[in-house]
């Protein structure tokens, strides 16, 4: 994927990142490193938690495996840039963003309705993590964090790729082009409502 172009175009994303955050990120950095901490920690819990959930998908199954060792393999890499810097890892904040995109997966019907809005909804966390990321590696005025995110940024969109992937192998693509849609619009609605915050990474 390449990621030289505007991600709003690549990832399908309707809204962009407000342009002020990176600035409130980059004088927040203990904070911001916290979250994105918790983030790639929710992230590889979450992809364990699918495993356990829908064993009997042997791809699926396959395919997030290493995502969980690479996932926590992210979360030791930020809090080893937390300690090198001599800043502490915060407490878990309440997630805002994610718990919104959570209310909005259907939680009863057909158990392919259900598997679909937990594989898009981690495909979307996973596209504006990789927004936010590349907004990061250009807006940061240290080139050593450029490139501390712009890694990041490059992992974020593999994974955003293989979650559409898994929804359309076990879905169907027309299926699944059409709920994505719907997500893209109500991921864009949250956007709009949340206040800008540097100490957050979504």
């Amino acid at each position: 994927m390449d990621l030289s172009q505007d991600t709003k175009n690549i990832l399908g994303l309707k809204l962009p990142t407000d342009p002020r955050w990176v600035s409130l990120a980059e004088i927040s950095l203990e904070d911001i490193l916290t979250d994105h901490a918790y983030c790639e920690q929710k992230a590889a819990l979450t992809c364990i938690s699918l495993i356990q959930r829908y064993s009997d998908r042997e791809k699926m199954v396959i395919e997030l495996s290493p995502i969980v060792t690479e996932e926590w393999g992210h979360f030791r890499l930020v809090l080893a840039e937390l300690h090198k810097r001599g800043l502490k890892l915060g407490k878990q904040r309440k997630d805002e963003y994610v718990n919104a995109l959570l209310a909005f997966q259907k939680k009863g019907g057909h158990i392919n309705d259900r598997f679909l809005d937990q594989m898009l909804s981690m495909a979307l966390i996973e596209a504006r993590s990789c927004e936010r990321f590349k907004r990061l590696s250009e807006g940061l005025n240290d080139p050593y964090m450029q490139k501390f995110y712009r890694r990041f940024m490059e992992s974020e969109a593999g994974h955003y790729t293989l979650f559409i992937d898994l929804s359309e192998t076990y879905v169907g693509k027309e299926k699944v082009r059409k709920r994505w849609e719907e997500w893209l619009q109500y991921e864009a609605e949250i956007i709009q409502q949340l206040t800008v915050r540097g100490d957050r990474i979504h």
